[in-house]
């Protein structure tokens, strides 16, 4: 079994990105996104204003509690060979306890998902199980940052991207 990270969120978050299950290289990094090809710190830095490849992983975590955007993701452990979505083996799955997260963190009220497979986790796994109170957010999907996603440019993962600092 591989586990996930806990929560990257600062009090008053408003807007929630949701990734599926950290990639092997962020395990070993013990970093969200900490792959170099995956265009996820490159596109928070650059809607935000900011040189997160001149920061420091704390740094980088800082800007997006600072600008009232939390992390984490859909899976909490699973099995899965390599880093792809495809390969995580639906049985072992085990989700995060977004019931508890919503309820420490009443302010959210976006949630982002990088990717398709995150949002679609998140629909089968989650949403049915959340309290109705929790349910009336607004829920967007966005291209996948991982570099295996590479039919979309940096540049127009960024524009789809922009609809975070948008509302």
């Amino acid at each position: 079994m591989k586990a996930g990270f806990p929560a990257v969120a600062g009090k008053g978050a408003t807007a929630l990105i949701l990734g599926t299950m950290p990639g092997a290289e962020s395990l070993r990094k013990r970093q969200y996104y900490g792959h170099s090809r995956n265009a996820f710190w490159f596109i928070m830095g650059r809607l935000l204003n900011k040189e997160p490849a001149r920061m420091s992983y704390v740094a980088k975590k800082e800007m997006l509690k600072a600008n009232r955007i939390a992390l984490w993701d859909v899976i909490k452990a699973c099995e899965r060979k390599g880093s792809l979505d495809a390969s995580i083996i639906a049985e072992s799955i085990k989700t995060n306890d977004f019931a508890a997260f919503y309820a420490a963190h009443r302010a959210v009220k976006r949630v982002f998902f990088n990717g398709a497979h995150a949002e679609k986790e998140y629909r089968k796994r989650v949403l049915p199980l959340l309290p109705a109170g929790f349910k009336p957010m607004k829920y967007t999907r966005l291209p996948s940052t991982s570099s295996a996603r590479a039919g979309l440019t940096r540049e127009r993962k960024l524009a789809a991207w922009s609809a975070i600092i948008k509302d």
